[in-house]
């Protein structure tokens, strides 16, 4: 791997961590703290609907990461698939991530928020909780892909 590859490979890498650290951060703290703000108000000042419209605009600012994370990952393993290197769990983690990635940002932020518009009883039916549960989904598959794209990255990069 000549130097000028191997700076951008290690670029690459901490920006698909950063991506990593944001949606797991968003996840896992953000989520619960804001969907349990009467604990830490100690009252409730927003409602179930409110909450959700925060958190929904935490992960529509999100999608904006995870765009530029598939178009950096389009441009990078595109690259290298042209040089030759390829592996097979590479490219199936590639795959994964840029699929999860613009079904996130591309169909569930804007299903979700245009339910959300809709007003709070449409967020409380059927269609939303399984559009709720299959974003969720989709983006722990993303984040999983992910890892495992900067597993496979960082061992030839740690050559």
């Amino acid at each position: 791997m000549n130097k000028t590859f191997r700076v951008v490979t290690i670029a690459y890498i901490i920006f698909l961590s950063m991506a990593l650290g944001m949606g797991l951060f968003a996840g896992a703290v953000v989520a619960p703290v804001i969907f349990g703000s009467e604990k830490w108000l100690l009252s409730e000042v927003l409602s179930t609907y409110q909450e959700g419209q925060v958190m929904s605009e935490v992960f529509l600012r999100l999608s904006f990461v995870v765009n530029v994370t598939v178009l950096l990952i389009a441009i990078y393993e595109g690259y290298k698939y042209k040089k030759g290197e390829r592996t097979s769990v590479g490219l199936i983690a590639t795959f994964l991530v840029m699929a999860t990635g613009m079904m996130f940002s591309g169909y569930y932020m804007p299903d979700i928020m245009q339910m959300q518009l809709a007003g709070e009883a449409m967020t409380q039916s059927v269609a939303f909780d399984n559009a709720h549960k299959g974003s969720e989904l989709n983006f722990k598959i993303f984040t999983f892909s992910l890892l495992v794209l900067i597993v496979v990255n960082m061992k030839k990069a740690c050559k």
